[in-house]
Formats: structure tokens, sequence, C-alpha cells
């Protein structure tokens, strides 16, 4: 579910010199990061405009990117999680998580490898509720978005090993707050 950076490279570079080039960048990435943003937020005028914050910033801040092998979409998935979070604080609103029924089947295949489906549907949206904002972003970015390990290491600034660490941790507590 990996984007392919497909001449990225290229575009960031001319973007930095030339703010007309970012448009490709933004046309290409849009969809994804604004519904990213939609299963943060639950409202899509909302959404609309907490991605096209992050697309300011992301453009204001285009030098700040550095070419070292990652997606760009990394780096716009972490200004976005910043511009959610930025608002969340501001609003004083709940956050809230869209549950697709394949994300449900992900997340209960990797966490009970058994068959209590029915019941993992009725007690994941409780479970999601009690986990802390950074445990609820690695599950969303992994199983959610079908990121890569790398990836929700770029995007939460951290190393692959911590990635992986807390992926593993989170799934461990869901899976006693299932059992519960």
């Amino acid at each position: 579910m990996t984007q392919k950076r497909g001449g990225d490279d290229e575009i960031i570079l001319l973007a930095r010199k030339d703010p007309g080039a970012f448009q490709p960048l933004y046309e290409k990435y849009f969809r994804q990061i604004f519904l990213f943003v939609l299963r943060r937020v639950g409202d899509k005028s909302l959404a609309k405009d907490v991605t096209q914050q992050a697309f300011v910033k992301a453009l204001v801040n285009i030098g700040r990117f550095q070419l070292r092998g990652l997606p760009f979409s990394s780096w716009l998935y972490r200004i976005a999680i910043n511009e959610c979070n930025d608002y969340f604080r501001k609003s004083d609103r709940i956050r809230w998580v869209a549950l697709d029924e394949s994300h449900v089947e992900w997340l209960y295949e990797e966490i009970t490898g058994e068959n209590a489906r029915d019941e993992w549907e009725k007690k994941l949206p409780e479970i999601l509720g009690k986990l802390k904002p950074v445990e609820l972003l690695v599950i969303e970015l992994r199983y959610f978005e079908g990121k890569s390990f790398e990836e929700v290491a770029e995007i939460m600034d951290s190393t692959v090993l911590n990635a992986k660490t807390r992926t593993y941790r989170t799934l461990h507590k869901m899976k006693k707050l299932f059992l519960l």
C-alpha cells in the first residue's frame, strides 16, 4: 500500500526554487492525505481546511524536507498529524477513528487469531478509545493506512525498531483489553 516516489525528488528540488512547481505533489498526494485527515476529524469541510493547511505548511517548509530515500508522503502525513493535533488541542474536540471492515479484520487477525469476530467488532471502538494518542496513531498508520514500519517510523519521527516495538506493545495492550 506504500506509494512509489516516482519523480518526487526532482519536483521537490524544483519546488524549493519555484513554489509553482509544488502543484504536482499537491495533486498526487491530496486525496491520500485528505482521507487520512477525514478519518481523524470526521467532517469533510473541516478535513479540507486541515488538509489545505498541511499542504500550505509543506510548501512553506519544502526546504526542510530531506531527501533520504523515504516517501515524501511520510513527511506530509507527519505535517497532517500535527495539524490535526493542533486542531484538537485548540477546539477541545474529541478525537475519533472511522473504522472500515477491512481494518477491523486486519487488526482482529493480528491480535487474536481466533473466531470471536462479532465480539471483536463490538469491542473495538471501546478498545481504541482506551489507547493513548500515540498508540492510536501507530495502529492507525500501520493497519488503517497500511504503512510500512519504515514509513511509520518516519511519520512519527522515530526509529524503525521503536515503531515495531510500539506497534507490538499496543497490539498486546489491545489484546488484553479485548480479553477483559
